[in-house]
């Protein structure tokens, strides 16, 4: 009879309280202190603002209540879509955006909200030389432009974060807050990011993150050794290491990482499984450090023996014998003792390579790859020290949860050279799979390089890693229908501002008022296409950028319908009511129209909401109307 006990039923009712704190933490991570709710955070969180008080634990520095204003004031820019620089812009989906990451991820917020698989980022390491961002850069969308040249500001300048400015933390703490705490919505629940750093800021960076993503979502600091020497300029330590931060969006229950060469080389037993599982290695079957279990104390009969662990099994007796059965236990006898080892194949039985724990050292791979990597693709000394593809690629191939799909978004708003891009491709290449990219890079502007800004590179690199791509040889198994034909393309996006003129609040006169008003009678910039103005309606009512988008001709206009016809707009200039009602008649969730299109038509506005509530009545649906 098995002595183990059944699961106590807790007899307390629930803690309320305690319920709610926890639905709290999930949202509102940021806001705890010392497990207790700072409340004045959480009023910030809220948009309230309430000046900073008395000083409690945590990471805190000159700034950061203003953090939160920065990450609460909405983006009025926009992307414009690049045909010229993309490729294959109709079917990928694969997204290359240039611009400030900061807007970026702003706008990419209602679209991508929870859907975000895994982001890896290698953000300035705040050495002291490097570009961290244009002056007063925190202003937002304008300053961009001006410093990507999209508008004039001839004294705009760009700066260093050095240790003689006085801010030399500050600065870069102010600067990757918001972008995190922004990054963290995106994530799914299951989500994981991964942020390289040095002994610069690791410190700062793990008491930040443990704010932003909660310290209990803390999954491991990973060191790697990311250099094969300390070179000829070395002073006191050779210095060959960097950290890797990993955090969880929600708890998780498991991680599991493919296998290492290394570690599959020792699987070099084989027995008459070996054309289905490969070779095997040898386990311990009986243990001493797990708690006494007295039901996995049991004799094991071996030609006729009894063998007794020293302390017990680390199976039951019901799937001992199913191994015995099954010739997957090694008995050896030495002197009268016994040795009991399980057997553990390389392949599972449905054939499918094992996986392994994946490790908080690495041990490479180096960044001498990373930067022959990129050699190999566009030529020597094109950027600096780029992360080698094989880093990337390993924890994009994590296993989650037991979740085993080769599918999801990985983002990378610090892109550089486009690294985690062709990390994406390289693994769906070799298993398959169909996971996607989103890449964000600034054009910072390079002069020692055949490119005019890193964005350029990305965008260079990924195109050329694509192609090398394409004619690597394919296993047949994995690529053997038109479902498994993988994405080698990218859309390729400009940071800009709205499509849609903004309203001037400020204006000093009646003659200003009379103008603006005679601008608003058609708001939409000239210079902007349909299709400039489509990507931003998709954005700002959160579909994703690659959405399924199909042209309509319905009572003699073109309409766009979005995701099978859940989203129809119209952008044309003379509505009718005949438009309206077919639109209606197409049944979507959601019908979005040009203001300018009612050409200062208030009634047929007015007609249009009642055609709608009139359908919604009679077939008890329901259907969003708005106007831009």
């Amino acid at each position: 009879m098995s002595t183990e006990q059944p699961e106590r039923l807790d007899l307390n009712t629930m803690n309320v309280a305690e319920d709610r704190l926890a639905k709290l933490r999930e949202d509102f991570p940021e806001v705890f202190r010392d497990g207790k709710v700072d409340f004045d955070a959480l009023r910030r969180s809220l948009g309230n603002w309430v000046e900073p008080g008395k000083e409690r634990f945590g990471l805190n520095w000159p700034g950061k209540a203003d953090c939160m204003k920065v990450i609460q004031a909405p983006s009025v820019g926009t992307l414009l879509p690049m045909r010229e620089e993309s490729v294959d812009f109709d079917t990928t989906q694969n997204m290359i955006i240039e611009g400030d990451n900061l807007e970026v991820l702003k706008l990419l917020q209602k679209s991508y909200y929870g859907k975000v698989k895994m982001i890896y980022i290698d953000p300035p390491y705040n050495t002291g030389g490097e570009f961290i961002y244009p002056d007063r850069f925190q202003e937002g969308l304008q300053d961009y432009l001006k410093f990507s040249g999209q508008v004039d500001d001839e004294g705009f300048k760009v700066s260093t974060n050095t240790e003689a400015g006085g801010r030399y933390h500050t600065n870069w703490l102010n600067m990757i807050y918001p972008r995190l705490f922004l990054a963290r919505n995106l994530l799914r629940d299951d989500g994981m990011i991964f942020v390289s750093i040095d002994d610069h800021e690791v410190h700062n960076l793990r008491e930040l993150m443990n704010e932003v993503f909660g310290e209990e979502n803390f999954v491991e600091e990973i060191v790697w050794k990311n250099k094969y020497g300390s070179g000829a300029l070395t002073r006191g330590f050779a210095n060959i290491h960097e950290y890797i931060l990993c955090y969880s969006k929600m708890p998780i229950s498991s991680i599991e990482a493919p296998l290492s060469e290394d570690a599959i080389a020792q699987y070099k037993l084989t027995d008459e499984k070996v054309g289905t599982r490969g070779g095997y290695i040898t386990q311990p079957l009986a243990t001493k450090s797990k708690d006494d279990r007295p039901n996995l104390r049991f004799p094991i009969i071996h030609k006729g023996k009894e063998i007794w662990p020293e302390k017990q099994w680390i199976w039951s007796k019901e799937r001992v014998a199913e191994a015995q059965s099954r010739n997957e236990l090694v008995i050896n006898e030495k002197n009268g003792n016994f040795s009991v080892r399980v057997k553990q194949y390389l392949r599972n039985e449905d054939g499918t390579l094992r996986k392994g724990k994946p490790l908080s050292l690495m041990l490479g791979p180096f960044n001498q790859d990373g930067t022959q990597e990129v050699a190999e693709l566009l030529g020597e000394d094109q950027f600096s020290f780029p992360k080698p593809v094989e880093l990337v690629k390993h924890f994009i191939s994590f296993t989650v949860n037991g979740d085993e799909s080769k599918e999801g978004v990985y983002l990378d708003f610090f892109a550089g050279s486009g690294t985690t891009g062709h990390a994406v491709m390289k693994l769906n290449s070799e298993d398959g799979g169909n996971r996607k990219f989103i890449l964000v890079q600034l054009p910072e502007k390079v002069e020692a390089a055949d490119f005019p800004s890193i964005s350029a590179i990305t965008k260079a690199r990924v195109g050329r890693a694509a192609n090398a791509l394409k004619s690597t040889p394919k296993r047949d198994d994995l690529f053997s229908d038109a479902a498994s034909v993988q994405d080698f393309g990218f859309r390729s996006y400009k940071l800009t501002t709205s499509n849609f003129k903004p309203w001037q609040g400020e204006a000093d006169s009646i003659v200003s008022v009379e103008e603006q008003l005679e601008a608003f009678a058609d708001h939409v910039l000239d210079e902007r296409t349909a299709e400039d103005i489509l990507t931003e309606i998709l954005l700002k009512a959160g579909f994703e950028l690659t959405t399924p988008m199909k042209r309509l001709s319905l009572a003699g206009k073109e309409v766009y319908s979005v995701a099978e016809g859940a989203l129809l707009v119209c952008l044309d200039r003379q509505l009718t009511l005949e438009v309206i009602e077919a639109m209606i008649d197409q049944k979507p969730s959601q019908i979005i129209c040009l203001d300018a299109g009612f050409q200062n038509n208030d009634q047929l506005k007015v007609n249009a909401v009642q055609a709608i509530k009139s359908r919604a009545r009679s077939e008890e649906s329901t259907i969003v109307f708005k106007v831009v």
